[in-house]
């Protein structure tokens, strides 16, 4: 595998040999790239160039490169291929790479492809994933698995994964099933190498396995694979029949699926979309939270107008305005930040979460102090206003980082209870939130001081 970095110079003469037609050279150019490298150059090129280089390469390289490209050029080069030619990269594929690339296709065009699939055996694979919801350990799974049964020896073993592995392309584990194909455990390669040739699986293999069912949730699956530190989980149906497993390739694509919806979800995207969906779906995605955002800066104003008359006695509390309101929004980002981080790592709800508000109480205390403090020692010795005015606004930012600390700790629980992503705490729905309330303690703490 040779080294390879992306030029704009290698771009425009790969560019110029498609244009050409010039397959000698382009496939010269490509030979010995990774896969990755590949995909990521046919990204950067039109849906018809990529379509003519897929075509010059060798099928399984095809296969696999198209299971690298990024969703939008997949959108893009697919609709240009013929059903025959899908068809015959698909079956080059593990089952999972398989069935999410026919999900991208509409109902009418899959059963096209699939009518077109020679391959018995893969098709019965294909056809059961689609089956699962894409978002389950069932969507996310290969059907190809390693699997001994307990009566055999090392030798029917070692056999039998020889014939096995050639369709599956990664081994991390030999799971071990009766002859119902219920899963019993593992062996590991470790074990048959060191065993003599006449010792019974049964013999050596390890019961302590963890499994997952084929309808738990992908997030759920990433969780326990992180936990227990796990490179592969074998998955198995209602009657714990062992009918695929799922790698940690997968859960890295899970993974990254997850950081992107909680990425839109704090920016204030309400759906999960593409660079390639339209202006209007974008904009549908996007407006939701820009009008509450608006809303909440319209009750701002009404706010500030009910208090109109008090500002009309001290002009100078309309200028620490927007500092009230900024602090606000970061103190109340930062402490929704940790409690999300938490939610994800699902240790939100362990025996410290009491401790866990107490901690972020105390330190809302300490942040309130220094922060109003400071604010308190710049009004008046810096800007020279009376002591009342700067410990009306030293105070006002005291609670206004105690309440906004409490919202941003509070919020993504609640969310996460009635089953809203609590991401969107961490965004404009905080920011709006502890603007509106750090308006209202701030002329509340000036009513009491000043007698606004």
């Amino acid at each position: 595998m040779k080294q390879f970095e992306l030029s704009k110079e290698f771009l425009e003469n790969l560019q110029l040999g498609i244009e050409q037609e010039n397959a000698a050279f382009i496939l010269t150019a490509l030979d010995g790239v990774n896969v990755a490298d590949i995909a990521a150059l046919l990204d950067e090129l039109s849906s018809l160039e990529s379509i003519y280089v897929l075509r010059l390469l060798e099928r399984q390289l095809a296969a696999d490169v198209l299971i690298e490209l990024n969703e939008t050029t997949l959108t893009k080069v697919l609709p240009g291929l013929e059903t025959s030619e899908v068809a015959s990269w698909i079956q080059a594929m593990d089952s999972d790479d398989a069935a999410d690339i026919l999900s991208l296709f509409s109902e009418k065009e899959r059963e096209e492809i699939i009518s077109e699939i020679e391959d018995r055996v893969k098709l019965e694979q294909i056809v059961e994933l689609l089956r699962y919801e894409e978002d389950t350990a069932g969507g996310i799974m290969a059907k190809e698995v390693l699997r001994a049964n307990k009566n055999w020896n090392v030798v029917q073993t070692i056999n039998e994964i020889r014939r096995q592995a050639e369709n599956v392309e990664k081994i991390y584990s030999i799971y071990v099933v009766n002859n119902k194909q219920h899963l019993l455990g593992r062996v590991s390669l470790k074990k048959i190498i060191l065993a003599s040739s006449d010792t019974i699986i049964e013999d050596i293999i390890d019961e302590n396995i963890i499994s997952v069912p084929v309808h738990m949730d992908q997030e759920e699956v990433a969780a326990l694979m992180r936990k227990y530190d796990l490179e592969s989980v074998p998955v198995v149906n209602a009657k714990n029949k062992l009918v695929g497993r799922i790698t940690v390739d997968d859960i890295l694509d899970v993974v990254q699926e997850e950081a992107d919806e909680d990425i839109q979800a704090m920016a204030g995207v309400s759906a999960d979309i593409e660079e390639s969906d339209s202006i209007f779906t974008i904009s549908k995605a996007r407006l939701p939270w820009l009008l509450i955002g608006v809303i909440g800066g319209l009750m701002g104003a009404k706010i500030i107008g009910f208090f109109e008359d008090g500002l009309s006695k001290y002009l100078a509390l309309a200028s620490f305005i927007p500092l009230v309101a900024a602090t606000g929004g970061n103190v109340g980002i930062q402490a929704s930040s940790l409690i999300v981080q938490s939610l994800a790592s699902k240790s939100a709800f362990d025996d410290t979460l009491i401790q866990r508000f107490l901690k972020g109480f105390l330190v809302a205390i300490l942040n309130g102090l220094v922060l109003g403090g400071f604010v308190f020692l710049v009004v008046v010795f810096l800007y020279g206003f009376e002591s009342l005015f700067g410990i009306t606004v030293g105070v006002a930012l005291f609670c206004v980082v105690l309440l906004s600390s409490f919202m941003g700790t509070v919020t993504p629980l609640v969310l996460h209870r009635i089953g809203v992503n609590p991401a969107i705490a961490s965004g404009p729905f905080i920011t709006t939130t502890n603007d509106l309330l750090g308006l209202a303690v701030y002329f509340g703490v000036a009513v009491l001081l000043l007698n606004l």
